[in-house]
């Protein structure tokens, strides 16, 4: 068995070669780091070369496996009969011991390697597995990284910062049929969006930064104009869906504005409507509350005034919007335009972040190692039970294990000796 990492010299491959003590009848399995018959297929790129002179030219016919992790799955290919020259009978992926599992999925349609046909005999996760597991990660990717979605609520309100608010947003729906208010939507949508690139800097900036960030992340196998397609499509999706929202919030603040819901009577409105509950239901004959308001030199009441004015968040947000909308963003003071921007966040960050819970883990001690006796400085992987820590609702995974595969690898005949 030979564990070959790329050499990137081919003269050394081959006067390792040459040392070697391999015989005209016997097999090799080789083992390398990444398996490049996937890899290499599905990136649509040439490495490993190397490796394969060495198959191809000197081992001829002699490598019976080929093995590999990196990918974590496990995905057996084997060749299939046919009248040319095998190179290696069968192509292994065995890194179902790493921490999280890659897809196999996507290399379901793998069948050429070295000029010959190769079918896959087992996979796990299985190709449906994989795809339905691939699927939930949709969902499941943000339940387990809720943290994510915090930044990407921070993020989108960020990119339609500078386009609230959208005073004639009620346009959209003057139209009577669907289609024309959907035109109109998507036509709104597309002003917001040039009025974002012609006259912003905070949503411009930071439009340009999620383009430069998403063209980091794609993979830098590809070229480099398929990697700033794939960034730019992906931006404009997180664009879209960021606009959508923010012209949905603005039509439902500006229709309960019209429908007399919000922005009544100023900013107080929840105070106002506190009082006339109290007046009318708890009166006051004897002054107390005149009397209390003195004594505290007007605290009493203005502490209720703005602590309900906080929470009446929605008010506040209509009250501003309104005044906006007729005399401009000029007429709020630096601190009425903070209360505003500040309101619009949490109710926006509420739209385009998804309520979701963080999943504990529970754990417990292996009572096993805490009753193993340990020697100063022992490493773990030197004692009979390495881990001090185990699942406490799974399953021990020494006791179920599941085999996924078995399979023979033949010898090649001898030759007769003469």
């Amino acid at each position: 068995m030979w564990r070959l990492q790329e050499i990137p010299a081919s003269w050394r491959l081959t006067s390792y070669w040459r040392g070697s003590c391999v015989g005209e009848n016997d097999s090799v399995i080789i083992m390398t780091h990444e398996p490049n018959w996937l890899l290499d297929w599905y990136w649509n790129s040439n490495s490993g070369i190397n490796v394969s002179h060495l198959i191809r030219d000197y081992l001829k016919g002699r490598c019976k496996l080929r093995m590999a992790g990196d990918l974590h799955h496990y995905m057996r290919h084997s060749c299939v009969n046919s009248d040319k020259p095998v190179h290696v009978q069968h192509l292994l992926v065995n890194g179902c011991g790493g921490a999280f599992l890659h897809p196999t999925h996507v290399f379901k349609h793998f069948n050429t390697f070295c000029g010959n046909s190769y079918k896959s005999e087992v996979t796990y996760p299985s190709f449906d597995d994989s795809s339905r597991i691939a699927l939930g990660n949709i969902l499941k990717f943000r339940k387990k990284n809720w943290q994510f979605d915090v930044i990407g609520g921070f993020i989108y309100f960020i990119l339609v910062f500078s386009m609230f608010p959208q005073c004639n947003v009620f346009n959209i729906l003057i139209d009577e049929s669907w289609s024309g208010r959907l035109k109109s939507f998507f036509s709104t949508m597309q002003s917001a969006f040039m009025f974002m690139i012609e006259h912003s800097y905070v949503s411009f900036i930071g439009f340009l930064m999620l383009i430069l960030c998403s063209y980091s992340f794609v993979p830098t196998k590809l070229s480099r104009k398929r990697r700033a397609m794939l960034g730019i499509l992906h931006v404009s999706a997180h664009m879209a869906a960021a606009l959508i929202l923010m012209l949905l919030l603005e039509l439902a603040i500006d229709m309960c504005i019209r429908n007399r819901l919000l922005a009544t009577s100023g900013y107080h409105t929840l105070y106002e409507w506190y009082r006339s509950i109290e007046n009318e239901h708890f009166p006051d004959p004897t002054g107390l509350r005149t009397r209390i308001e003195k004594w505290t030199f007007g605290l009493y009441p203005a502490c209720v005034k703005y602590l309900m004015s906080a929470f009446d968040v929605p008010e506040v947000m209509a009250v501003n919007r309104r005044n906006i909308c007729k005399k401009g963003m000029e007429s709020l003071s630096r601190g009425a335009a903070i209360i505003y921007y500040a309101s619009l966040f949490l109710y926006f960050w509420v739209l385009s972040t998804p309520v979701v819970s963080l999943v504990p883990k529970d754990w417990k001690l292996d009572p096993e190692w805490d009753a193993e006796p340990k020697q100063p400085l022992q490493p773990s992987y030197l004692r009979r039970f390495p881990s001090k820590w185990r699942a406490s609702n799974s399953p021990d995974p020494v006791n179920s294990v599941r085999i996924v595969d078995h399979f023979v690898i033949q010898q090649s005949p001898r030759n007769p000796i003469t």
